[in-house]
């Protein structure tokens, strides 16, 4: 399992640009859809708790994909296989952009990567937002329940983007407001 774990993490940091958040859609193709180790509900906790965690995503996620399907020689693999690949490519280019970086060629090709890293993080921003609202509801009492997480997601969002406000707060307030709803939610019910 090491060395499975190793190859596939290895090809998705070598493959991705942009970051972490880049790497969630090849991640998901991976380890969902192609391998199968965990399924759509478990990807989409994982996201959470790696976000959550202090560290960057790819690493937090292959901590999580390492230990869950092969214990600590799976964790070392899966990081180790994340890791490698930025920190050569990383060193690679420090030995020779401070020669390079004032080509024309060099700098039209970094304003070209910056479209699509953008698309690479979006895609899997939407894939995730579907996840969340679910399918919609026959009961017409649950009717707009599913659009809840979409909103608290959109307000989230605005709240950091315009507003300037701490994710550190934004996060800790989204919590709050769960809890409450679910308190208030099950006293509602009995």
């Amino acid at each position: 399992m090491f060395w499975q774990l190793f190859y596939t993490y290895f090809k998705i940091g070598t493959f991705t640009l942009g970051g972490g958040y880049a790497m969630l859609p090849l991640i998901q193709r991976e380890v969902v859809d192609r391998k199968g180790w965990i399924d759509e509900e478990e990807f989409l906790n994982m996201i959470a708790l790696a976000q959550a965690a202090p560290g960057l995503i790819a690493v937090n996620s292959a901590i999580f994909i390492g230990w869950r399907i092969g214990g600590w020689k799976g964790v070392c693999g899966a990081v180790l296989g994340a890791v490698l690949p930025s920190f050569v490519i990383i060193l690679a280019i420090a030995m020779v952009f401070t020669e390079w970086k004032e080509l024309p060629a060099v700098e039209a090709a970094f304003k070209g990567i910056r479209p699509a890293v953008v698309a690479l993080i979006a895609a899997p921003l939407f894939k995730m937002a579907k996840s969340a609202i679910g399918k919609p509801d026959s009961d017409s009492s649950q009717k707009g329940r599913n659009a809840l997480p979409l909103l608290i997601s959109l307000a989230a969002a605005l709240l950091i983007w315009l507003g300037g406000v701490n994710p550190v707060w934004v996060i800790l307030a989204t919590i709050v407001f769960t809890l409450s709803a679910l308190w208030l939610n099950e006293k509602i019910t009995r």
